[in-house]
């Protein structure tokens, strides 16, 4: 928040008359052309007197890292902003009326300011404050500064709280907010169906918050909120997609929406590791990290879990006394945020099942295993492609195939021995107990007679020795 801070000039003996004299008579001067400002909209005084100062281009103070920070605030866009009915002291409290302008403030820098100025939108918007700090951006503001990241947003990051307009008006999409941190999700976006929709019809396309929400925004691969967020707009497409696609609610399930409406996207498989019981993705806790310890131990050469190290790491997770029961949920997904923006007309969507059913496809080349980090971004560990074809980890396409359902039966085939090679096992553990039952029942009962006859001698001999001895 920009506010009418001090530029560090050293006043002069007249300073004070003068600056009385010169607010005096643009006071004057505001007053009589306030209707034509702000149509209506009556500043008060106090606020009057800080625009007579801060609405001049070109103000501005330099901080204590050297950065400068620009003291300009327009009474046009004030008057025009959502903020116009709040005075300047409502939300700089701090400020001493008495010193401002006299006396030079010390302020560390434009980070350091803004999150000085944090609690001031408090007072006004406890509901959507409450949201945005249980959000993947107040965790990362929680996290602070690190090098190569850019700074986690703030209220006014995103709202610059002199000129912020009403969400009702719609606005270029080059003045979405979220551009200026994401900027190569945002020039995919732009350039996909959605951002050229709303370009050319306005607010008929969705535009950043309305997938990811304004204030408590998640992490996009955490749970199931993109898909709901798709299928929240395209109310039919489970019933369209039922008319041509095998299995459509497994699809839609195991596969994210981007994967087949984004044709050109790179794709992998996500293996989350999953609680079965709680019914939600398995999350590391602040500090523990459990599972990037567990991981590594699997995967000392960093080569990627194999299909016994993955079992092994199962097992880790299900150790007696866990409250949950880990499983691992297959997903199809696309790479990256930038893939997943780029969605095509529906005319190119992917309707060929062999792209995915057929031997060596290329969208299970790559194949990663996931949990939750503390604020939802996913921690990912790589996994070899061979597990999501292994009888030890059978687990791991969990979700993607049922029999049947494909329109490719080699695969029915294939997967078929893969269920009936995993289940073999202990199926013929126990034919095999079963077949040798008899044989162990009669060494039983012969071991038990053995006992019962060495007991009875041992007895006799107690009985004779105690007779030889009172002879």
């Amino acid at each position: 928040m920009i506010s009418y801070l001090t530029t560090g000039k050293t006043p002069t003996p007249c300073f004070k008359k003068a600056w009385l004299l010169a607010t005096s008579v643009t006071l004057a001067l505001l007053m009589g052309s306030t209707g034509v400002h702000a149509e209506g909209v009556e500043l008060s005084e106090e606020t009057q007197a800080c625009l007579t100062c801060h609405d001049k281009e070109g103000e501005q103070k330099k901080l204590n890292d050297g950065e400068m920070l620009s003291l300009h605030v327009s009474t046009q866009a004030f008057v025009e902003s959502m903020h116009r009915d709040t005075d300047c002291e409502d939300c700089h409290s701090d400020i001493d009326a008495k010193t401002h302008g006299k006396k030079i403030a010390s302020i560390e820098s434009k980070r350091a300011y803004t999150l000085s100025m944090g609690d001031s939108c408090l007072e006004c918007h406890k509901k959507n404050v409450a949201a945005y700090e249980d959000s993947l951006h107040a965790a990362l503001v929680k996290e602070g500064s690190k090098p190569g990241r850019k700074d986690a947003p703030l209220c006014s990051t995103c709202h610059n709280p002199h000129t912020v307009r009403s969400v009702k008006i719609v606005q270029p999409i080059t003045a979405t907010p979220c551009a200026g941190c994401h900027e190569a999700i945002f020039d995919a976006y732009a350039k996909d169906v959605h951002g050229q929709e709303r370009m050319a019809k306005g607010k008929t396309a969705p535009i950043c918050s309305d997938c990811h929400k304004a204030h408590d925004i998640q992490a996009s691969s955490f749970g199931n909120s993109i898909k709901d967020a798709c299928l929240g707009c395209h109310k039919e497409a489970v019933t369209q997609h039922k008319d041509w696609l095998p299995n459509t609610g497994r699809h839609f399930e195991a596969i994210s929406c981007p994967v087949c409406h984004a044709p050109d996207a790179e794709r992998r498989v996500n293996l989350r590791l999953y609680d079965d019981v709680a019914k939600r993705q398995v999350s590391e806790k602040l500090g523990v990290p459990q599972f990037e310890i567990r991981a590594n131990t699997a995967d000392a050469k960093n080569m990627g879990l194999d299909e016994r190290a993955l079992w092994s790491l199962l097992k880790e997770f299900n150790q007696p006394g866990n409250t949950g029961k880990t499983i691992l949920r297959g997903r199809l997904e696309v790479r990256s945020g930038v893939d997943a923006h780029q969605i095509s007309e529906k005319s190119r969507a992917i309707k060929d099942c062999k792209v995915c059913h057929q031997a060596d496809a290329k969208a299970f080349q790559s194949v990663s295993l996931t949990v939750a980090g503390p604020d939802g971004r996913p921690i990912r560990h790589g996994v070899q492609k061979d597990v999501l074809t292994s009888l030890l980890a059978t687990e791991s396409i969990r979700g993607f195939y049922a029999i049947g359902s494909t329109r490719i039966k080699l695969l029915d085939v294939l997967l078929v021995v893969v269920v009936l090679g995993a289940i073999s096992v202990p199926l013929g553990h126990m034919t095999i107990k079963r077949l040798f039952k008899g044989v162990r029942d009669k060494r039983e009962a012969e071991a038990l007679a053995a006992a019962a006859n060495e007991e009875v001698q041992a007895s006799r001999g107690v009985d004779q020795n105690g007779d030889d001895g009172k002879k």
